[in-house]
């Protein structure tokens, strides 16, 4: 029998409980820097060394994360659901928790990317530094989509919502786009759900369930729901 299509939009408050700092926190800063000084394409031209330093230092906190309990509950609906999971986070929780379908919007801290050629990706553990190129002579980069650039994935992220039986939103302001925007291109006639500490607005969406929660509870009550 085909498992029912479940899809869900992932963001910073699922890494959030396994001490990762959302993106944009109370004081208008990710890990104590300015965002337009180290993810901007403008900040690579600038001063390439602080935008590596903070990448290098991002690297080393995902990987001596682990997976949550939200992280863990989504991966176990793949048990009953034919899961997609698009995540705007640049960790790999989702994948160490063991979810098998997941498609990074804004890029992967654990790849590096030649800065001429967005295709010429390699994996990354260590540290990038100034002098390390990629095959074409380029110098390389965090592959990390930056604020003023395109977010070529959302062109595979969005046959994949509409095609959805569930849609479930977790962890996110709703205020990034383009990935904000994906929530209004699932089905009206499907159910969603939106997990989050504090909801954003989302009147116009139909058949909405709320659970507002922090991602670890939320996720527990949505897989009691969905079981």
């Amino acid at each position: 029998m085909t498992k029912p299509k479940l899809v869900v939009l992932s963001g910073a408050g699922v890494s959030a409980e396994s001490g990762l700092k959302t993106f944009r926190d109370s004081d208008g800063l990710w890990e104590g820097y300015n965002i337009e000084d180290v993810a901007t394409p403008e900040a690579w031209y600038r001063n390439p060394e602080l935008v590596l330093e903070f990448y290098n230092f991002r690297r080393k906190n995902v990987m001596d994360a682990i997976p949550n309990a939200a992280h863990i509950g989504l991966a176990s609906l793949e048990d009953k659901y034919d899961v997609t999971i698009i995540t705007q986070n640049i960790d790999d929780l989702h994948e160490r928790a063991g979810s098998t379908n997941v498609l990074h919007l804004h890029g992967e801290i654990l790849k590096m990317r030649s800065e001429w050629d967005t295709e010429l990706i390699y994996p990354i553990t260590s540290d990038i530094k100034l002098g390390d190129k990629g095959e074409d002579g380029a110098q390389l980069r965090p592959h990390i989509v930056w604020f003023g650039e395109a977010v070529p994935m959302i062109e595979t992220a969005l046959p994949i919502v509409q095609s959805a039986d569930i849609f479930v939103v977790i962890g996110t302001s709703l205020v990034v786009y383009p990935a904000a925007g994906l929530l209004n291109y699932a089905n009206d006639e499907i159910p969603k759900y939106i997990i989050d500490r504090k909801i954003p607005p989302t009147s116009s969406i139909k058949n909405l369930i709320k659970i507002e929660e922090v991602a670890t509870i939320g996720v527990s009550k949505l897989v009691g729901m969905l079981f």
